[in-house]
């Protein structure tokens, strides 16, 4: 079939599947209801939920793709997707046949100008990955490339041919999709659909542009220089274009076999902890993170006599999250929130950082929080899974409708980090069944306390001296405000003017001896388990500020 034609029945195929699941959704969830026969059809969704996500799954690996990445995609979307899809799909694997070597040889020639042969001492036929975007090969530098690099062995990933023509027409057809999606008010209230194809499309176009991908594993790299717990390949950026990446091989005992790590005397609760803490460091320190830590992307290399003996090795750089501004603001409020067990304070954190639709019920949804962490807030794996389960089963009835039907939906950071943050607690607890996340968010959300600590008192004494410049300041306005009274180029008739304006410059004046001494006396009880004599001084000193808040009352009443 020629391409065109191909790709044109390709489009047509998802619109019409698309079309079937739209007429049953109307059929269901509009015609019955409006007849009488609500009953009818909210017995039957359970049912219908499995069999959609069934479909679509049979679809996506049939079609491959970017039908399997959107597969995968929307297991993560607890926050806009029934838990019937959810779970159906989270078991989707991005594994398809293997184009012909024949064609990978044929692309990456046309990529690197040179036959393979020239740029590649050696290279292994067989891929040691296939997945739907593209396929990983083992292969030696030429022995000149070698001594430059001070490696010989690298991976080599290959785009799967006609790849971007593929990833062009899914994309076209699912928009299209979105837009249909987007006229039904029962969707359009809850999910922006065009937007979170436009996330999809974005994230997919980043990730089959290998440059893009060559750039994160060089920032990642220097974000890590120095550090000797990880350890990053180096990218052979002259056999690197959009289509081709060549990475140093990097591959060692996979971070996940027991086993291996034991024979190597490595204690696999030691690695669930350093593993912790650099992903921890990457959300609060770097504000750059590997987005898809699975163990297949997480190597230990034993390092004998350096450091701690060995080290961890990240590859695939194809989904990495950055922490903006407002995103660290949000992420801030929210730790501290969930440490402190504040259901009202996780609440009003989604909604300021955007994650709640203006129609979500914050009272309901805070109840649910509060009662989850009252519950199992601080649990670690071992202790859930001795949770009665009939204990579960009453918290889901009680609260598994609120969850699911709270409008709300995450930005593609805030989802690009929570799937961080589960594929980091998943490995941890195959590590270590004891794992517990608390243990290792506490010291950077005791971290984050103490900046906001830092943060409030640098503001407070900004306001102080703002104030105290006011007041400064003010004696020399009242003049000229009186001069002007005086030659009457002021219009004055309020009685008692100057008794106002004195009155109102003593209050003034021991509202910055109160703000003062707030001030005072909170840096001294910060500073107090470090530097005990700054901290007597500033205790005591704030008294006087506080004789004069108190004191000046009756002058300001004269």
């Amino acid at each position: 079939m020629p391409d065109a034609a191909f790709d044109r029945a390709r489009y047509r195929r998802i619109l019409r599947f698309a079309a079937r699941q739209f007429a049953s959704m109307w059929w269901y969830e509009f015609v019955l209801p409006h007849i009488g026969l609500r009953k009818v059809a909210d017995a039957s969704r359970d049912r219908r939920l499995h069999s959609l996500a069934r479909r679509f799954r049979l679809l996506a690996v049939e079609l491959g793709g970017l039908h399997i990445k959107l597969g995968q995609f929307l297991s993560s979307r607890l926050d806009v997707l029934p838990p019937e899809i959810t779970r159906e799909l989270e078991g989707l694997q991005d594994e398809v046949p293997a184009a012909p070597f024949d064609q990978i040889r044929a692309l990456a020639e046309e990529e690197l100008g040179l036959p393979m042969s020239r740029v590649y001492a050696w290279v292994d036929e067989e891929p040691v990955a296939a997945a739907s975007l593209g396929q990983a090969y083992r292969a030696r530098l030429t022995r000149d490339d070698a001594e430059r690099a001070g490696y010989e062995d690298v991976i080599i990933k290959v785009q799967r041919p006609g790849i971007g023509t593929v990833v062009a027409v899914d994309l076209a057809a699912l928009r299209r999709v979105a837009r249909w999606l987007g006229r039904l008010s029962a969707v359009k209230n809850r999910v922006d659909m065009p937007a979170l194809v436009e996330e999809f499309a974005r994230s997919s176009l980043e990730e089959i542009d290998y440059l893009h991908e060559a750039g994160n594993c060089e920032h990642f790299r220097d974000t890590f220089a120095g550090d000797e717990r990880v350890r990053v390949p180096e990218v052979v950026w002259e056999r690197t274009s959009r289509r081709v990446l060549t990475l140093q091989n990097v591959a060692a005992i996979k971070i996940t076999d027991l086993d291996a790590l034991r024979a190597a005397g490595i204690h696999p609760g030691k690695v669930s902890q350093v593993f912790a803490n650099v992903m921890l460091d990457q959300l609060f320190e770097h504000s750059f993170f590997h987005a898809d830590p699975h163990p297949g992307n997480l190597f230990v290399t034993p390092t004998p006599g350096e450091g701690q003996g060995w080290k961890l090795t990240f590859v695939d750089f194809g989904m990495m999250g950055t922490v903006p501004p407002t995103l660290r603001a949000g992420l801030r409020s929210l730790v501290l929130a969930v440490v402190s067990r504040d259901g009202h304070g996780m609440v009003a954190a989604m909604r300021e950082a955007g994650v709640l639709l203006p129609g979500a019920d914050d009272a309901e949804l805070e109840r649910a929080v509060s009662k989850a962490f009252s519950r199992f807030g601080g649990m670690s794996l071992a202790e859930l899974r001795s949770i009665d389960v009939r204990d579960l089963r009453d918290f889901g009835l009680e609260f598994g409708d609120v969850m699911v039907e709270m409008p709300f939906q995450m930005p593609e950071d805030y989802l690009l980090l929570i799937r961080a943050g589960s594929l980091t607690n998943g490995v941890c607890t195959a590590l270590d069944p004891n794992f517990n996340v608390w243990d290792s968010v506490d010291p950077y959300a005791q971290r984050l306390l103490r900046g906001e600590s830092a943060e409030w008192v640098k503001h407070f004494g900004n306001e102080a001296l703002d104030g105290v410049g006011a007041i400064w300041r003010m004696p020399r306005r009242i003049d000229a405000a009186l001069a002007k009274v005086e030659d009457g180029s002021l219009a004055v008739t309020m009685p008692q003017m100057e008794k106002l304006m004195n009155r109102a410059e003593h209050t003034a004046r021991r509202l910055v001896s109160g703000m003062m001494f707030a001030a005072m006396l909170v840096a001294g009880a910060m500073v107090r388990g470090n530097w005990e004599t700054l901290s007597n001084l500033l205790m005591l000193g704030s008294l006087v500020p506080f004789s004069h808040s108190l004191f000046g009352r009756r002058a300001s009443q004269r």
